[in-house]
């Protein structure tokens, strides 16, 4: 994406955060520019002083980006379950930091520990249960790959520390274009 292009998707997610703390409905945007009508996922991720405030998304898409990145940053304001209990109010708008991952495919790998930290997203999948992290987390905690894809078992999709290593669990990576801006500098 371009500056133009992200600073679109910006306003987008900040019109879809007001309209959702709000309680207010609001339109589907349309596009006529190839790249804002792409299919692919994406996850919205706000933030409050560094401390997560929402975060939800999608590995795939029917559906423009355009389209799907509001429906997505309205899930990620109001619908995160980790925080129903303390929803994001109109009076900290101003504090939040968007942020955008706009996601390549998933592609299976056998070898998790081939991922590039800071680099490669992960999805882990076993026997019904599923976790993921975007490929910004290693980094921002400081992980190393046996860390990370051990708090992903464990922390995301409540398996053992270890299920990565199991035969029967699925590993999947993917990369993000990340970009974001502080709420009310969009």
């Amino acid at each position: 994406m371009n500056e133009n292009q992200k600073n679109i998707l910006l306003d987008i997610v900040r019109d879809a955060v007001n309209a959702a703390v709000g309680g207010q409905a609001i339109e589907s945007p349309v596009s006529d520019d190839d790249d804002l009508n792409l299919e692919c996922g994406c996850f919205v991720t706000l933030k409050n002083s560094d401390n997560l405030r929402g975060c939800l998304g999608q590995f795939t898409s029917d559906k423009p980006i355009i389209e799907l990145i509001s429906e997505i940053a309205q899930a990620s304001a109001s619908k995160d379950s980790r925080f129903s209990a303390n929803p994001i109010t109109g009076d900290e708008l101003d504090e939040l930091d968007v942020e955008i991952s706009l996601l390549s495919p998933l592609k299976k790998t056998d070898n998790p520990l081939s991922l590039r930290l800071g680099i490669d997203g992960i999805y882990i999948v076993n026997g019904g249960r599923s976790g993921c992290f975007l490929p910004q987390v290693a980094t921002e905690i400081g992980w190393n790959k046996e860390e990370f894809l051990s708090y992903c078992c464990s922390g995301k999709a409540g398996l053992s520390p270890n299920a990565w290593k199991d035969p029967d669990t699925e590993v999947f990576l993917f990369t993000a274009e990340i970009f974001g801006a502080r709420f009310d500098d969009v």
